[in-house]
């Protein structure tokens, strides 16, 4: 029997699995993760709110990966070897028929400061409550809300979040009845942050934050983080409390392989989402660096439908056929404000931009329940 390996239980490799189930090929699927846990990270800007607890974004597997016949093999990835053809683990080998990869990235942390000094959001629910407390306890003060880039590869950012971030918690303050004793401050290298979502999008994006009184220093790249300030190639911003997202690249393990690398670290990968050079081997999501528009995102939606082509060309090569499948480039964000929503939706050379719309927050939340109704039930 075919034996396909996919490496990581995020959404990229959850849906791989959904797919290649779909297609009703005899196969065996492994699913190569230190946790069988799928940890919705969508929803993690809710955390700080209290809107969402850890508990309500962390999903059990076992269900899912008994429904679909999915072994799971419990270990994190050491190396590839053999031409993707054996994944060593730090619990053991695996040899397989084709690989899919789908470990995700890794956050470039060499800001100075950054690890004492800053919570990185979106590492999981843990740093989310972090926020959460962090603010609880404070009676006033200064929250300074930023996100970095990969200067060898741009494309490789997930800023979205922190606008989503800088706005729930800008809402929450407002509700609480406590906005005016805090100063929120919005800071990024770039002079029209966010530019990936379009040029309407960020003049959107910023008129929302000069509406709400967020100060933004835009323009100078952030040099390093203090306790008590950011200082950036221009000035030193005073601030309580941090939250920064750097840029991505690819895990570490990649550093014991052979694979192929683009400038920025990751696994290259073609359209058809197979890793360059290696038969049989694939890779989704933030692991891998595509072909595509320069607003091509760092997002969920993105790594899903590049598992969806993934698991077409593996269905084409065990059916006899070659890959036939290029993955569709599309970005789909709801910027979300904790009450409302800005929304960007782009293909191609379209780009639809929606202002602030009171639906756009319960959008996003009615998406969450039937996102996450296939892994639950």
């Amino acid at each position: 029997m075919t034996h396909i390996v996919i490496l990581g239980s995020g959404f990229g490799a959850l849906t791989a699995v959904r797919q290649i189930r779909k297609s009703k090929v005899n196969a065996k699927i492994t699913v190569v993760s230190p946790n069988n846990h799928l940890s919705y990270l969508p929803s993690l800007i809710w955390i700080p709110s209290g809107l969402r607890k850890a508990s309500d974004i962390d999903i059990n597997l076992e269900k899912f990966f008994a429904r679909k016949k999915v072994i799971w093999h419990k270990g994190a990835v050491v190396s590839i070897s053999d031409g993707g053809r054996t994944v060593e683990t730090d619990t053991g080998s695996l040899e397989n028929d084709f690989l899919i990869i789908a470990t995700g990235g890794r956050y470039i942390q060499k800001l100075p400061g950054i690890k004492e000094h800053a919570i990185i959001p979106c590492q999981g629910a843990a740093f989310g409550q972090m926020i959460h407390d962090r603010i609880a306890a404070m009676d006033g003060g200064t929250i300074a809300v930023g996100f970095g880039t990969n200067p060898k590869e741009p494309k490789a950012v997930r800023g979205g979040p922190m606008f989503e971030f800088l706005f729930n918690i800008d809402t929450m303050l407002r509700k609480q009845g406590r906005r005016d004793k805090f100063k929120m401050v919005f800071f990024n290298g770039a002079e029209k942050p966010g530019i990936r979502l379009g040029e309407k999008a960020v003049k959107g994006l910023l008129k929302q934050m000069a509406k709400r009184d967020i100060i933004t220093h835009l323009g100078a790249k952030p040099t390093r983080i203090e306790a008590d300030k950011v200082v950036t190639e221009r000035e030193e911003i005073p601030a309580d409390l941090v939250l920064m997202m750097p840029g991505l690249t690819g895990p570490l393990w990649l550093d014991n392989t052979e694979l192929p690398r683009s400038p920025g670290g990751f696994v290259q990968g073609d359209e058809k989402c197979r890793v360059v050079g290696w038969d049989k081997t694939y890779v989704v999501g933030d692991t891998g660096s595509f072909p595509g528009p320069d607003w091509l995102a760092k997002q969920a939606h993105q790594a899903d439908l590049q598992a969806e082509a993934a698991a077409a060309n593996i269905v084409n090569e065990i059916n006899g056929q070659a890959p036939s499948h290029n993955f569709k480039a599309e970005l789909i964000c709801i910027v979300d404000t904790l009450d409302s929503g800005i929304m960007v939706y782009r293909r191609g050379d379209k780009t639809f931009f929606l202002p602030m719309f009171k639906l756009g927050h319960w959008a996003k939340r009615v998406f969450e329940g039937i996102y996450l109704k296939a892994y639950r039930k």
